[in-house]
């Protein structure tokens, strides 16, 4: 689906200099740079607490940061930057009366846009953000009772109706079965190739998305390592992030990251995705 966004692909979506971010006391990233280009995945990979919520709110302005820039070319309605995000705890109650229809248009309503587009132009811009997430059949069916994944889905076309560059997804896969954790990957994959999106998405387990992410941006320690997959996620790499010694295994086509003793940030990755394969081509 094309849905006529007028940004130049030659400028990155997002551009992030040696930012610097602290909460509450707590340091949660020093001089960090990293850059995301459309028609591109990016997986953003950390252990819980880690501070990939914190990232994303920051990129959002909704987290101030200490120093650095973070810099977006382009800018929708408005002249607002052109990103859409989907938060990541989702609690639709079965009893409210939306439909799925209602909850994708009040993306367009927390834009800011409701009264400068016409309603024949909000209903137009419902229907494709439903079909590019393959939901026009479910939009007159009351949220609540939509599945984890559908829910997910419908989330995905809520940040999809203001027509975005970028999408910031917060743990898109947790809670999912395998079934519904793939057919979220695939459809990310499908709308960053028919749209030019930038898409970053957060997860504590690499492996769901190892086969299809152009490049990851791996939190630890207040610290950031950002680049294609085969560079970043190595044992050299991730000791130099974490400060000690940290073992890269891939077993079985996972990769299974596995902290020194000293550590006092065990991360482990999720051992339910088997059969995944690593070496894949960068573009």
């Amino acid at each position: 689906m094309n849905q006529g966004r007028s940004s130049n692909s030659s400028n990155p979506a997002l551009e992030v200099v040696d930012l610097n971010i602290v909460v509450g006391g707590r340091r949660i990233l020093t001089d960090a740079s990293f850059t995301l280009n459309h028609t591109t995945l990016t997986g953003l990979i950390g252990a819980n607490g880690a501070g990939k919520t914190t990232l994303l709110k920051t990129i959002l302005g909704l987290i101030p940061h200490e120093s650095g820039t973070i810099r977006s070319q382009n800018f929708g309605e408005h002249g607002r930057p052109s990103i859409g995000y989907v938060p990541q705890k989702i609690n639709l109650d079965p009893d409210v009366p939306i439909r799925t229809f209602d909850l994708v248009e009040l993306g367009i309503n927390g834009r800011g846009l409701r009264r400068s587009i016409t309603k024949k132009e909000r209903f137009k811009r419902v229907e494709e953000a439903l079909q590019s997430v393959g939901m026009s059949h479910l939009a007159d069916r009351r949220v609540g009772l939509l599945s984890g994944g559908e829910q997910q889905r419908a989330m995905i076309a809520h940040a999809l109706v203001g027509r975005p560059d970028l999408l910031l997804l917060d743990e898109p896969l947790a809670n999912l079965d395998v079934r519904a954790e793939n057919e979220v990957v695939q459809l990310l994959t499908s709308l960053k190739a028919t749209t030019g999106l930038a898409i970053l998405l957060s997860a504590h387990d690499l492996n769901p998305i190892l086969e299809v992410v152009d490049q990851v941006i791996y939190l630890a320690e207040s610290k950031l390592a950002s680049g294609p997959t085969e560079e970043v996620v190595t044992t050299s790499s991730l000791s130099a992030l974490y400060g000690h010694h940290v073992e890269v295994i891939r077993v079985n086509g996972r990769v299974v990251v596995v902290p020194g003793r000293d550590s006092s940030s065990h991360h482990d990755y999720d051992q339910q995705h088997p059969n995944r394969n690593l070496t894949r081509s960068q573009p």
